[in-house]
This record gives C-alpha cells, sequence and structure tokens, in this order.
C-alpha cells in the first residue's frame, strides 16, 4: 500500500539585487570664486601711457540659486577686487586748487609707478551648467554684472635715494568715482575657466580726471 507523505508548502522569496551602484549627487553651488588675471585701461587719451603689466585679483563669496529643474541658476555674492594698473614713464598728479588729477611726465624717474583701486563688490550672475549632478565636472557659463563701491586707492613709486631702495606712496580717492560697475563674462569646465571683465564707469568722476576704462581678462578657480 502505497503511503503519502502530506507536508505545508512552502513559498520562496526572490530578491532582485541591482549590480548598479546608485548615483550620486553633488551640486556644488560654486561658492567660492577666486580670480587672477591681467588689468590694464582699455579706452584711455592718447597722452595716457600704461605698460602690459597690470593685473586684477578678485575673491568673492557667492550663493547659488537653481532656476526650478533646469541647468540655469542665478548667483549673488560679495568680494573684494583689486586692480593694478603701470604708468609708462608717467605718474598721477593730485591738483587741489583746480579739483582734478591729471597724468603727466614723471621727472623723479621712478623704477616704477603703479596705481592701485580696491573695491568692495557684489557679483550678480546667470549661470549654465552641463552637469546637473556634480558641477565640478562638465562644461560651465555665465554672464553677469558687478557693482562695486570705492575702499581704497593709491599710488606706488619706487626708486632709489642714495643708494637705498626707497617707495613713495600717495593714498587718495578723492577725485575717483565712487562706484565702478562692470559687466562680466566666464566659460570653463569642471573647477577653471576664463573670465573676461569690462568696466561701464571711467576710473575717475567726470571732469575731475581723465577718461580711462579698465579691462580685465583672466583664469576662475571654484568648486565649493
Amino acid at each position: 500500500m502505497a503511503q503519502q507523505k502530506s507536508g505545508r508548502g512552502t513559498a520562496d522569496s526572490v530578491v532582485h539585487l541591482s549590480t548598479t551602484p546608485p548615483k550620486i549627487s553633488k551640486p556644488a553651488r560654486d561658492f567660492l570664486m577666486l580670480q587672477l588675471g591681467y588689468n590694464n585701461w582699455i579706452q584711455k587719451p592718447d597722452s595716457v601711457k600704461t605698460k602690459s603689466v597690470g593685473y586684477v585679483f578678485n575673491a568673492y563669496a557667492c550663493y547659488d540659486f537653481p532656476i526650478k529643474k533646469t541647468k540655469l541658476s542665478f548667483a549673488a555674492g560679495l568680494g573684494i577686487n583689486t586692480q593694478v594698473v603701470y604708468l609708462d614713464q608717467q605718474i598721477i598728479r593730485n591738483n587741489d586748487t583746480m579739483n582734478y588729477a591729471t597724468v603727466v611726465a614723471d621727472t623723479s624717474h621712478y623704477k616704477r609707478y603703479k596705481f592701485v583701486t580696491t573695491y568692495l563688490t557684489a557679483p550678480f550672475e546667470l549661470r549654465y551648467f552641463s552637469n546637473l549632478d556634480n558641477r565640478n565636472k562638465g562644461f560651465k557659463a555665465a554672464l553677469g554684472m558687478q557693482i562695486g563701491t570705492l575702499l581704497g586707492a593709491h599710488t606706488k613709486a619706487v626708486t632709489t635715494f642714495d643708494g637705498t631702495k626707497a617707495i613713495v606712496k600717495d593714498n587718495t580717492k578723492r577725485y575717483l568715482s565712487p562706484w565702478n560697475f562692470a559687466a562680466t563674462a566666464r566659460v570653463g569646465w569642471g573647477n577653471f575657466a576664463v573670465f573676461g571683465s569690462y568696466n561701464l564707469t571711467n576710473v575717475f568722476r567726470q571732469a575731475e580726471g581723465p577718461t580711462v576704462t579698465p579691462f580685465s581678462a583672466g583664469i576662475t578657480l571654484t568648486g565649493l
């Protein structure tokens, strides 16, 4: 006689394991921007001579506001903009009697003579990122404007007096424009980019100095 075994049925559970790692999102907001580059007066009277060794240094802290789920964002921040221009065998002379500044020949024959301006600057940018998951990689571009207020300005001359190096420094911002407006552009890949900046305002107040307009171009480091 055949025996039948009865048992309780069991159900096998199937677990599907994915071999693809989860996607990591690192949407860096380019919080910190450091810029170093060339600076000069691109528009100036023929009587004003500058050397081609001027430079600019910018340091900005920005906050980025993504525009919904697009590859665009808007950024605003605050930082310091320092511009240096070297004059070629000329100096800036302040005429307090006539209330204006002029660029005249260097009769003291300084070895170097530079003009430095420092602004507290607020940058505003419309940004594009090709990589939404990791902005430290991929193509980047930005268009914007900077609004700055003059913190200080000085001239610095280097000479030799009785065989000893001497520095003559003059701090004044009396004849300078208190505000600075500049159009900006930036394009790059990952953490590095090139930038350009063109001033929309003159360095000196109207009718109180030569009409000179700075231009800057250089490299940008971002990534936080």
